[in-house]
């Protein structure tokens, strides 16, 4: 069975670029675990309560298939989170599949993994993915290599289909 790790923020990440990939990807039966800075209750902008199945420290990227970041004004708290870097830097040295939705493909941009990359982000999020060297496309979602990015929560779906053909190809 494929795993994907859902990373989400304790407060204000995005219920449905949460919910709708997780849902996506549950009926490809594929398992999700959700991971956060607390296992007690992350609350998404619209009150989605949830509860994270592990500490985004407690990330084994061996034993997982994509490593997924989920947007959010939450979001933010990963922009120069080392543990969030490492953990991405660490997914594209084994060759997983690296995402982020959203605001979210920020974190990617500041751990230096969108050097000449096709890439999207939220608009607000447009200047610091190019900084990063990203070629930014303002695309629903975009898939480069191992990496896949979307949007905002109008991407979602696509974003959640997207990721089950790159796992199930």
């Amino acid at each position: 069975m494929k795993i994907v790790v859902f990373i989400i923020a304790e407060k204000v990440f995005r219920d449905e670029e949460y919910l709708v990939p997780k849902e996506v990807l549950a009926k490809a039966g594929i398992k999700v675990i959700t991971a956060s800075t607390t296992t007690g209750e992350a609350i998404g902008k619209l009150g989605l309560k949830v509860k994270p199945d592990t500490l985004v420290s407690q990330i084994d990227v061996d034993k997982l298939d994509a490593l997924i970041f989920i947007g959010g004004g939450g979001a933010e708290q990963y922009f120069n989170d080392p543990i969030a870097h490492r953990l991405a830097k660490e997914a594209v040295e084994k060759e997983k599949i690296l995402g982020a939705i959203c605001i979210a493909p920020v974190i990617l941009a500041n751990a230096g993994l969108l050097k000449g990359k096709r890439a999207t982000v939220f608009p607000s999020g447009a200047d610091s993915l190019k900084k990063g060297g990203a070629t930014y496309t303002g695309g629903d979602v975009e898939i480069d290599g191992k990496l896949i990015t979307g949007c905002g929560p109008e991407a979602a779906e696509k974003f959640g289909t997207e990721l089950v053909k790159m796992l199930l190809p």
